[in-house]
């Protein structure tokens, strides 16, 4: 794995120290690799060595593969899956207790029991059935038929599997938000595979920049089509969406990797991509997946409740002529570059 160092000195970060919280000037360290199968890159300001910063990471990486990957058949939550154990560690208690009340403020939307649907869809790293049966794997889907009991988990059905991939992303990035700060950094930015969480300035004294894809279909170049920049500091944001994951089945249907928890099926609808900023990284992963599975009209309509919740939104929908229609909330209007022909969430 090649690891890319910058360091980024400005004599600017001593006539702005006080914007960044009254730190005395550091240099600002840029670590990038490869976490959780995907692009990793942070910045932060701290005299930590460049190289512990990296270390910090590929450590937090390896835990959070042998906590809750489905991908490696030896993790705790593929073992938990196979009922090989029943006993949890603090990262899948943490991951199922946020499900659990997303699930609950969705209506049913969300749900991390999905696994068996998402494997016959194939998109779990295996490959998809020819025929999926949905009414007979939603027998065994429902986080209701979940229960933790001190350190254990409780299964009312033993075939009830979990998948964590619209969670656990976000979760790590918490993580290393948390580490960073341990670390003494009170500035930096945290990106794994587009989902960051930040807090403070930038290198340049500023709120940190980050950019909104544009829902292009088949698009598999993360960056390369910008819709929007937001400027973000002390909060994080994910960005869900089906114009990445997604094949064509043999009737010439889109099948895309969001599944409606209610129904089983794949959830295509005319909402393109969620982006949610929130206090957490693992609160807007999850609330970006819920929203695609709900559709840009239940998205709507929720978004506005949970503005009260400190959770903004930005979605791109599908409109007329092949065009897009842009909504996001009030709050978020000053963090935007542009909110000409945009729709307010009212």
């Amino acid at each position: 794995m090649k690891q890319k160092i910058t360091y980024l000195l400005s004599a600017l970060i001593i006539l702005l120290a006080s914007a960044c919280g009254g730190m005395s000037p550091q240099n600002y360290v840029t670590s990038e690799g490869e976490m959780l199968g995907t692009f990793m890159k942070v910045t932060a300001q701290t005299d930590r060595a460049v190289v512990e910063v990296y270390d910090s990471m590929m450590m937090l990486d390896a835990k959070a593969k042998a906590s809750m990957s489905i991908f490696d058949e030896q993790s705790l939550l593929s073992r938990l899956n196979r009922n090989e154990t029943d006993v949890l560690d603090e990262h899948i208690k943490y991951c199922l207790n946020l499900a659990r009340s997303v699930t609950q403020v969705s209506g049913g939307f969300y749900d991390v029991t999905v696994a068996p649907l998402v494997e016959a869809y194939g998109f779990a790293g295996k490959d998809r059935s020819v025929s999926v049966n949905v009414d007979s794997l939603m027998e065994f889907v429902g986080i209701e038929k979940l229960q933790i009991q001190g350190d254990k988990l409780v299964k009312s059905d033993p075939r009830v599997r979990i998948d964590f991939n619209s969670i656990a992303k976000g979760y790590v990035v918490d993580l290393a938000a948390e580490k960073l700060q341990q670390m003494g950094a009170d500035n930096y930015l945290v990106d794994i595979g587009g989902e960051v969480r930040c807090q403070g300035c930038n290198p340049k004294g500023g709120a940190w920049r980050v950019g909104i894809e544009t829902p292009i279909e088949g698009n598999d170049q993360v960056g390369a089509n910008i819709q929007q920049v937001i400027s973000l500091s002390d909060c994080a944001m994910a960005t869900s969406g089906n114009y990445r994951r997604f094949y064509i089945n043999d009737k010439g249907d889109k099948v895309a990797h969001t599944i409606d928890p209610r129904t089983g099926l794949s959830a295509v609808t005319d909402l393109l991509s969620a982006t949610v900023i929130a206090p957490t990284c693992a609160e807007a992963d999850a609330y970006g997946t819920m929203f695609m599975a709900m559709g840009k009209e239940r998205a709507l309509e929720l978004a506005k409740s949970l503005q009260q919740q400190g959770i903004m939104v930005y979605f791109i929908a599908a409109g007329e002529a092949d065009k897009y229609e842009v909504y996001y909330s009030p709050t978020l209007a000053p963090m935007l570059k542009i909110t000409d022909g945009f729709i307010a969430i009212k």
